[in-house]
């Protein structure tokens, strides 16, 4: 599904280059769940940008299925990412004007789903979280754990090929936690390809492999 060849990002800065990742190669095959793990400034949640498709800014070689994304124009990386990427940010980036409810729809809105069967899917998705009380709301009435399970599931809502996720279950209880990652686990198993950034050992046992990374380096896969 993912090839990556001697991928590369590096910063322009006054002592000239100083590289976030250095000759990253890959691959992740489909129906996989692999995390990527090290410590603070290795250059995890880079990697993770990079295969979303939100960072444009490197060199090196990646394909996503067949197509090679190295050659492609920020617009059609951007529908790349819409028609088969679901991702949990550190941050939840949900949108403040929307309310629960709307925020979920836009996944599908980048689909041809017609309103109805939209309604539908939210309804359903909202129900499966156990958020239906907070569809109303908007995320700035949300608590943090409240948010990130907002997060996950307009994540998943459009039933991506491919879920990325960075740290999360950072910001729930552990109970939270342990659902998320047992919900990624069943997703996995129904065929959906997941990569997660994590810290903890814990949610990387839910995976069938570990990518650490040192210093932007690939310090070992198994």
């Amino acid at each position: 599904m993912i090839k990556l060849q001697n991928l590369e990002k590096a910063y322009e800065s006054g002592a000239g280059k100083t590289f976030v990742l250095r000759r990253i190669s890959m691959d992740i095959r489909e129906g996989e769940f692999v995390s990527i793990m090290g410590p603070s400034g290795s250059g995890k949640s880079t990697l993770l940008s990079i295969l979303g498709m939100l960072d444009g800014t490197w060199t090196g070689e990646y394909f996503f299925e067949e197509t090679a994304v190295h050659k492609a124009n920020p617009k059609q990386r951007a529908a790349l990412h819409k028609q088969y990427m679901g991702f949990v940010f550190q941050s939840y980036h949900l949108l403040d004007n929307l309310t629960v409810q709307e925020n979920l729809d836009i996944p599908l809105s980048y689909r041809d789903i017609n309103k109805r069967e939209r309604e539908s899917i939210v309804a359903d998705i909202l129900d499966r979280f156990q958020i239906v009380g907070k569809k109303d709301l908007y995320p700035n009435q949300l608590s943090g754990g409240q948010q990130q399970l907002v997060a996950v599931a307009r994540a998943v809502i459009a039933s991506p090929k491919l879920v990325l996720a960075d740290e999360p279950t950072g910001n729930l209880h552990s109970s939270q936690g342990k659902e998320i990652m047992e919900l990624f686990k069943r997703l996995n198993n129904e065929g959906t390809t997941i990569i997660q950034v994590t810290h903890s050992e814990q949610n990387a046992a839910y995976g069938n492999r570990v990518v650490q990374l040192a210093d932007g380096w690939i310090a070992n896969q198994s």
